[in-house]
């Protein structure tokens, strides 16, 4: 007998939730007590990619490929090459992207999950959360275990970014029928999308806030003292 489906807010789900925070407080700890952290940045980034690049490969291969769900196109998936690029290289402008993505949208997919499939250990369910929580714990280890910090230029980087990706995915979604990173259409599950009104008027919404909640963010690192 296989797994259970999961379910949101479940046990499962409750469990992840508090492994994000555990596992992004002892990273920052582990950062700040650690004098060298070249090698540990390192170290980090090749769990993240060889976490997620054999399950791409697999996603790719013939029994598994549907060109409106295996390319890695989603937000989430582009988050995880960033992290690995910041974490390796351990520069601004990645560092920039990772940690707007990263601790905005990433944890909106962790706390809404648009996953469908059956419980642990099932391989979707393994996919998903270990790729989004590897985002988010570099992203705390960066910022706040190695001192890392966004400013304005990152800021303006990052919506240029965003906004672009969305544009292309609106194109290649209208192509091919997919919908890589729901900018075509709101996701099955409940979200916060569901709070900013009907398509194409939710994106615009969308935008704003995640604007406003990128500057908010920007603004601690920033301001002068």
């Amino acid at each position: 007998m296989g797994p259970e489906r999961f379910v949101p807010y479940g046990t499962s789900h409750w469990a992840l939730m508090a492994l994000i925070v555990v596992g992004s407080v002892g990273l920052v700890v582990l950062g700040r007590r650690i004098e060298r952290t070249g090698p540990w940045c390192r170290a980090f980034a090749l769990l993240v990619l060889g976490f997620n690049v054999p399950l791409l490969v697999y996603r790719l291969t013939p029994g598994q490929w549907d060109v409106r769900n295996s390319l890695p196109l989603h937000l989430c998936d582009l988050a995880w090459m960033v992290a690995a690029w910041a974490l390796w290289t351990r520069r601004v402008r990645p560092h920039a992207l990772l940690y707007f993505w990263g601790l905005t949208l990433t944890p909106q997919a962790m706390l809404t999950p648009a996953l469908n499939s059956p419980d642990f250990p099932h391989l979707d369910f393994v996919e998903f959360w270990g790729q989004h929580l590897l985002v988010i714990w570099a992203a705390a280890f960066l910022t706040w275990g190695t001192g890392m910090r966004p400013d304005w230029r990152g800021y303006r980087l990052s919506v240029v970014v965003t906004v672009a990706w969305a544009l292309a995915m609106l194109a290649f979604n209208a192509r091919f029928g997919s919908n890589y990173g729901f900018v075509s259409s709101k996701p099955d599950n409940p979200s916060i999308l569901d709070l900013m009104g009907g398509w194409p008027w939710y994106l615009a919404v969308e935008l704003v806030v995640g604007m406003a909640a990128w500057a908010l963010l920007t603004w601690p690192w920033t301001r002068r003292t």
